[in-house]
């Protein structure tokens, strides 16, 4: 019965969510659009579980490069009002869109000169005639069985905003370097904190072949080494080159002899590299820049040290970082 009823809010919770695809058109769309052009801040406001959701979407989207805070109603008419300034936008949550505390506080946001965008269950109500933008967050039911306690509702609330938030973060091309500079406490920020040799493979672990070998060698050295790439050494340890999947795939299209190719013949040549005493951030920011996952990692005078992979800096794997 436990297990069942479990089942039963899930299943609620996750259609109230599947039910907003249809509701994303072009008042989404301009919404990103408003929030993405604006001087201002994103005010996020709601009073009750809104308001605790609002406060998570507010920091999330602080995380990932837009600056918002939440503004409590009540404190709002009492001083709060003084933290608004005219290019801010006021994002309202409320499910019913009858909020009084909420909806009393609009017309003066209005007044101030900000842009009111609605998050709402009730596309028909006094939140919605005072909103510029008005999305509809509504759930055909409660998962509380009284139809009483905000739960799918919530959920779909919550859901919107992380819509909000990704689309953001894809329009501001915020990245994974971005994020270290806002959580440089962060396990994420941890490990972008540290250097290139703290977590780059070295020794045995590294895959490399050298000039002369055949490409079938170095095919064999790809496939055991694990991260999808070769390097290809001078046999001064000099750097030549670099074998990826991708080359490997580009050679197999152009339906060349693999039984006559040599590991120079399709090696990728002066590939991008980083010192090992780099912060990993910037070689994250590198890898990012130029959509590679395989970054060789070479002293002054181009000789090979190790390689770093991206999931190195992402933190799959075995590495540890600070000791620990």
């Amino acid at each position: 019965m436990i297990i069942d009823e479990a089942i039963e809010v899930l299943k609620i919770e996750a259609q109230g969510i599947l039910n907003l695809i249809e509701r994303i058109d072009n008042s989404f769309a301009d919404m990103v659009e408003l929030i993405y052009k604006s001087n201002g801040r994103l005010i996020v406001s709601g009073i009750g579980k809104s308001g605790i959701i609002g406060r998570k979407i507010v920091a999330t989207l602080n995380s990932t490069g837009t600056r918002s805070f939440f503004l409590h109603p009540v404190e709002a008419v009492h001083g709060d009002l003084g933290l608004v300034c005219k290019d801010d936008i006021f994002l309202a949550l409320s499910n019913s869109g009858e909020t009084d505390e909420l909806n009393v506080l609009i017309p003066t946001i209005r007044k101030m000169g900000c842009k009111v965008i609605a998050f709402t269950g009730n596309i028909k109500s006094t939140l919605t005639k005072y909103s510029d933008i008005v999305i509809d967050i509504g759930v055909e039911k409660e998962a509380c069985p009284l139809g009483l306690a905000p739960t799918a509702s919530t959920t779909a609330l919550l859901a919107m905003g992380d819509a909000l938030a990704v689309t953001l973060i894809n329009k501001k091309n915020f990245k994974s370097s971005d994020f270290r500079k806002v959580h440089p406490g962060g396990i994420l920020g941890q490990r972008l904190s540290g250097m290139v040799k703290d977590i780059m493979l070295t020794g045995e672990k590294l895959p490399v072949v050298f000039k002369g070998v055949s490409i079938i060698e170095a095919i064999q050295k790809v496939d055991s080494g694990g991260i999808g790439a070769t390097l290809v050494l001078e046999k001064d340890g000099v750097l030549a080159g670099i074998i990826t999947d991708g080359d490997i795939r580009r050679m197999i299209v152009k339906n060349l002899n693999v039984h006559e190719l040599k590991a120079e013949d399709v090696m990728t040549q002066n590939p991008r590299t980083a010192k090992p005493d780099s912060p990993a951030y910037d070689a994250l920011y590198l890898m990012e820049k130029f959509q590679i996952t395989v970054l060789p990692i070479t002293d002054s005078g181009n000789k090979t040290l190790g390689v770093l992979h991206l999931h190195d800096i992402l933190g799959k794997g075995n590495f540890r970082f600070n000791g620990k």
